[in-house]
């Protein structure tokens, strides 16, 4: 009727799962033993290290495109530029042949790239204006 730890034979009763033994192994009913890989844990472990794998190639691609698309920096720049008596730059941009220079008093001044000399002025209309 019993054996010789107490439990009743026959009964169907669960066997304990070792003391070595993760309880969520031996629920899934992985009972060969530690060092067995359970199938869901396998399939997580490649499915990170897929990811991983992908992250990596991704960001090895951004890199290698901001250096082979982003242009250098070829723009020649004049070394001075002078400016009308009185007045403060606040922004340059420059184009194909000219550069400009905006103006603290609300003006764009249009300069030859080649010569430096002043092309154009343009007078910026505000709402005081």
């Amino acid at each position: 009727m019993g054996d010789k730890d107490g439990q009743l034979q026959g009964t169907g009763a669960q066997e304990t799962p070792p003391a070595d033994t993760p309880d969520a192994a031996w629920d899934a009913g992985d009972h060969a033993g530690p060092g067995v890989e359970i199938a869901s844990l396998r399939f997580l472990r490649r499915l990170v290290t897929g990811l991983t794998a992908v992250m990596i190639a991704g960001m090895v691609i951004l890199i290698a495109l901001f250096v082979t698309r982003f242009p250098s920096n070829d723009t020649a720049l004049p070394d001075a530029i002078t400016l009308p008596d009185g007045t403060t730059a606040t922004a340059f941009t420059v184009g194909s042949g000219w550069y400009a220079v905006v103006t603290g008093d609300d003006r764009i001044l249009i300069y030859d790239r080649n010569t430096g000399d002043l092309r154009q002025t343009v007078r910026i209309k505000t709402e005081t204006d």
